[in-house]
């Protein structure tokens, strides 16, 4: 017998009258629900679970499927239609997918998942956030998807260790979170895995920054500027990464460090590391910092570090500081001078016992350029700063401001309205194009619209 065949069980009890009268008519994500709950607890009883699920994952939709369609026509055959179809993606969405949430997963216009509590789950689309009509039965339905994300990665979460980060086959992000530290509910929050590349012509024509701009930050990565992209959460940041990864020199050697993967760079020589979560024992973690520093033995041309956000700080400026010109990382700030903060506050992790001017100075001498990027009301990213880091002043790392973002307030429609100009200043660096024969028209520079 197949594995989807169900046995048949002439002693099952059938739907009352009064339960077919409330499955007849469904109006609501809940009434769907409920009708699929109880589908998908018959499967329960009568499929051959574990066979299922060792079939290839198209065979094993397909065995889901028939027995589905086999149980709504003996158990519930007042249900027909669309709603039918509708019942049996949910409860193929239950039994192999994430449940609940499986659509808005599939949906390629959603960028992030975020459930809050059985009746609170919300989406991005486009930088704003909507309520969906999604809904989980309880904490313990959240829970059992929760498994399901964690399980194949041997991961855990439990009152000892109430959060994790995961990842989902498909590389998105999963942030999990359950009682105490979230007492209301467990909570799932889903970075999804964007599956195509956005170019820079995709983000100036997104409105992100303007042409020129565009093919001076070519330059500045053909020049192997040392690069820091700093920005709020979700305002892109590493999608201009991902843009600008893609103008270094296919002869360069590439080592990526990420916790967890994310880009996608298409040069011919790269080589991708990712750092590793302890175990459940609490061994065998492999830092973010461990990795740059094992990737200075590995003859790097650049080095990208997809965020940073910890004592791997220190090894990254020693890395820019020693003949690894053109590395470019993330960082998460509210403003280019933030940006800088936050590295020296990391350095300061590590434990040495530096004097802030040494940092400072070891920080200036490093990073050359910061591209601050904010996500409007509107939900519109857009580069609002363009920095140079142009050395010290005293204890103060002093910048300047190549590129600014002007804002001329919003339309009748809440956009945002403005436009990427330049500040008249030029950078101290324009002599390296020159010298490299990369051609930049000094009108860039001269804070003039285009």
């Amino acid at each position: 017998m197949s594995p989807w065949q169900y046995q048949p069980d002439s002693a099952h009890e059938q739907p009352s009258d009064g339960e077919r009268k409330a499955l007849k008519g469904f109006h609501s994500a809940a009434d769907l629900e409920k009708a699929a709950h109880q589908v998908h607890q018959l499967l329960i009883e009568e499929l051959d679970t574990e066979k299922v699920l060792a079939l290839p994952a198209d065979k094993a939709r397909a065995a889901v499927e028939e027995a589905t369609r086999s149980l709504l026509a003996r158990d519930l055959p007042h249900i027909t239609g669309f709603m039918k179809d509708e019942v049996v993606t949910r409860v193929l969405d239950e039994v192999l997918g994430l449940g609940p949430i499986e659509g808005l997963i599939r949906d390629s216009s959603v960028s992030e998942v975020m459930v809050n509590s059985p009746n609170e789950v919300f989406y991005e689309r486009d930088g704003i956030i909507y309520k969906s009509d999604a809904q989980f039965r309880d904490a313990s339905h959240i829970i059992r998807i929760v498994e399901r994300i964690i399980s194949p990665m041997g991961r855990r979460v439990d009152e000892a260790s109430p959060y994790v980060d995961a990842r989902l086959a498909d590389g998105s992000r999963v942030n999990i979170t359950i009682p105490p530290i979230s007492p209301k509910s467990p909570t799932i929050t889903i970075r999804k895995f964007r599956a195509d590349k956005l170019t820079m012509d995709d983000l100036v024509n997104a409105g992100t920054l303007t042409t020129e701009t565009g093919h001076f930050l070519r330059a500045c990565v053909e020049m192997k500027l040392n690069t820091l992209i700093s920005g709020g959460t979700g305002t892109g940041k590493t999608t201009l990464l991902n843009a600008l990864s893609s103008f270094i020199p296919s002869r360069e050697r590439i080592v990526t460090i990420e916790d967890p993967t994310e880009l996608k760079l298409q040069q011919p020589h790269v080589v991708s590391m990712e750092a590793r979560p302890a175990s459940i024992e609490g061994k065998h973690e492999v830092s973010q910092r461990d990795l740059v520093r094992n990737c200075l033995r590995m003859r790097p041309d650049r080095i990208i570090v997809g965020e940073v956000r910890g004592p791997e700080a220190f090894d990254m400026l020693q890395a820019m500081n020693t003949g690894h010109e053109g590395s470019i990382s993330t960082v998460h700030s509210n403003s280019p001078r933030d940006a800088l903060h936050r590295v020296e506050n990391m350095v300061l992790m590590c434990g040495f016992d530096l004097p802030v001017r040494v940092i400072r100075e070891h920080i200036a001498s490093a990073i050359h350029l910061i591209i601050h990027l904010s996500r409007f009301r509107d939900g519109s990213r857009k580069v609002t700063h363009i920095t140079e880091v142009t050395g010290m002043e005293g204890e103060i790392i002093t910048l300047q401001d190549i590129f600014t973002f002007e804002q001329e307030g919003f339309d009748k429609d809440g956009r945002a309205l403005g436009e990427l100009l330049a500040t008249g200043i030029r950078p101290s660096f324009a002599e390296r194009f020159a010298q490299a024969g990369v051609a930049l028209s000094d009108r860039l520079f001269l804070g003039v619209r285009w």
